[in-house]
């Protein structure tokens, strides 16, 4: 072999070498190209079965809202219930309704002050505290009168606050803790209790909590327990007669339902996963192009499945 020949064999060699290295590279990038794209499938898949359980959720929850609608859609001549219930199955899914007329909670827009103070004082607040947050309450949703002297924005400034009151209607529930001076557990309590879409200054004492009818003006706490103990005998097609149970003309009392209803749902979809979603509605009167309008809604979801459902 001439030196020449011994110099071409290394020089391939050193190519094949080179050529291996190359390839074992090549392979290790490949390998790990498919473990990103194994991961990215895997999470992928995660987020694409959580979003189909979320978009069922969704669907069930709007058709139990439609479902109620369907129910409260009933002709001028028939008296419409101010509460009811169902149950129903949908795509292996369990679905149960609750519904109820806004009219068994106090407007925090329309009711007197001494409804309001009423509330709290039946929420264990002191009366005289009670009557002062109740006229603070009405405060916030007052516009001020002109040409009178106004202090509540200085009690504000004077407080501290880095807002004034609204001077008009609440927009929410919620904004009650923006409300000078009340404490926070207070308003807490009393959320359940209360509401803004009821357009109506009346409770409905066949639906109130006994928190609600004990802040009726005026109630007496031995008057309260009498009506609630008779309240489910009492036959509902009669209102005179409800009412003559709570005592002659008692104020702010009624038993008209509002047109705008609270929704409570459970959803349990088949893996276990559940959502308590829950929305406030308009049904809309006769002549109306939708049936009803949404006005609120919130839904709280349990993402960890608790197994198959038992059907």
């Amino acid at each position: 072999m001439t030196r020449a020949d011994s110099a071409v064999e290394g020089s391939g060699s050193s190519q094949r070498g080179f050529i291996v290295v190359a390839a074992l590279w090549l392979l290790a990038a490949l390998a790990a190209l498919a473990s990103v794209a194994s991961a990215y499938m895997a999470q992928s898949a995660i987020a694409l079965s959580a979003l189909d359980a979320t978009t069922q959720q969704e669907m069930l929850s709007m058709a139990g809202i439609e479902l109620v609608a369907y129910e409260l859609s009933m002709p001028a001549s028939v008296r419409r219930p101010t509460r009811g219930g169902f149950s129903f199955r949908l795509a292996n899914s369990r679905v149960t309704v609750e519904y109820m007329s806004e009219s068994a909670r106090i407007n925090l827009n329309m009711a007197s002050r001494t409804m309001i103070a009423g509330l709290f004082a039946a929420l264990g607040t002191e009366s005289g505290q009670a009557a002062q947050f109740a006229g603070r309450v009405v405060a916030w949703r007052t516009a001020p009168k002109p040409n009178v002297p106004d202090e509540e924005d200085a009690l504000y400034r004077a407080a501290g606050s880095n807002y004034l009151p609204r001077r008009a209607p609440f927009n929410s529930t919620e904004e009650l803790s923006l409300v000078l001076g009340l404490p926070a557990a207070l308003v807490e309590r009393a959320l359940p209790f209360v509401t803004v879409y009821s357009d109506m200054p009346e409770i409905n004492v066949l639906d109130a909590a006994p928190e609600v009818i004990a802040a009726l003006p005026g109630m007496t706490p031995a008057r309260a327990d009498a009506f609630l103990s008779q309240r489910d005998s009492l036959p509902p097609d009669d209102p005179q007669f409800i009412l003559g149970a709570l005592g002659a003309r008692q104020p702010g009392a009624t038993v008209i339902g509002s047109w705008a209803y609270r929704v409570r749902m459970r959803i349990v979809l088949p893996d276990g996963r559940q959502s308590t979603p829950e929305a406030i509605i308009r049904i809309m009167s006769a002549g109306e192009k939708e049936a009803y309008q949404v006005y609120a809604w919130k839904n709280d979801i349990d993402s960890a499945a608790g197994g198959p459902e038992k059907r």
